[in-house]
């Protein structure tokens, strides 16, 4: 069986916190492989070193064939990422947004045009081509996003909680395109905490948790593996109901000091 991305005991830690904890997975070529779990379960960190963003504490990853630490650039020639922090320059228009990032993989001349104006048709945004992307709509940047990773003809595309934030219209329209890039026979890795999402695109799933994958499969299997007739319900057996509260030790990047009133009050500085 052939395999676009396989990873091998792959674990990150910073400063003593491991991140991703071990994880091997295999993502076979031309599906859509889900990984669903909370925030800070590590999805993000495990597709950062696998597209080569962060490189690995430990453990081994591969993408079609190439070892994403002695291969980088040739991982990178052939996979497409769209980051849920979106990588547009706000003062170019969308036309020239996805000029520069085709020139940057060497793409030029009438090769270059003709895939502009293809993608931007696809995503419904050629009739807004010569508008600056700081005017667009959060959805309508994500579809620029989604067309600027496609502009290489990648054969893995990474999507990193790609309807996060997004209008019901704009989360239907992403997760129908999703489905259509398998269809070209792309290999697609998804990232969501979005349950409904997971089971909708995923034809494997893996559920991580704390850095660690609690389990992979089809998704139908997993649910009859745990007696379950939700993707939710699998992901509850495996996650637990507690809930989880954690301080991010910031708020809206101000600080708390106490105040002299006395102990145990407290205010924002």
């Amino acid at each position: 069986m052939s395999y676009a991305v396989e990873t091998e005991n792959l674990t990150k830690a910073f400063n003593g916190f491991v991140a991703v904890n071990g994880v091997s997975i295999r993502v076979r070529r031309g599906t859509i492989f889900g990984l669903l779990g909370p925030n800070g379960a590590g999805k993000s960190t495990l597709l950062r070193m696998v597209c080569t963003l962060l490189r690995p504490t430990s453990g081994r990853a591969y993408v079609e064939g190439f070892d994403v630490e002695r291969e980088p650039n040739s991982v990178r020639r052939i996979i497409g990422v769209v980051q849920e922090k979106l990588l547009l320059y706000p003062v170019l228009t969308a036309k020239e947004n996805l000029e520069l990032f085709g020139r940057l993989y060497g793409i030029d001349g009438e090769e270059l045009r003709r895939k502009v104006r293809d993608l931007l048709e696809e995503v419904k945004l050629w009739g807004f081509r010569d508008r600056p992307v700081g005017t667009f709509s959060t959805g309508m940047r994500q579809r620029l996003n989604i067309a600027r990773a496609l502009i290489h003809d990648p054969r893995v595309i990474i999507l990193d909680e790609p309807t996060n934030t997004l209008d019901p219209q704009s989360v239907r329209w992403v997760r129908d395109y999703v489905k259509g890039l398998k269809g070209r026979g792309l290999t697609v890795i998804v990232t969501t905490h979005d349950m409904h999402e997971a089971e909708e695109l995923s034809e494997e799933l893996a559920i991580m948790d704390r850095g660690q994958v609690l389990d992979v499969g089809p998704v139908n299997e997993l649910k009859s593996k745990y007696h379950a007739s939700t993707v939710e319900d699998v992901f509850l057996e495996l996650t637990g109901r507690e809930l989880r509260d954690e301080l991010s030790g910031r708020i809206s990047g101000r600080g708390w000091r106490r105040r002299r009133s006395g102990p145990g009050s407290a205010t924002l500085s």
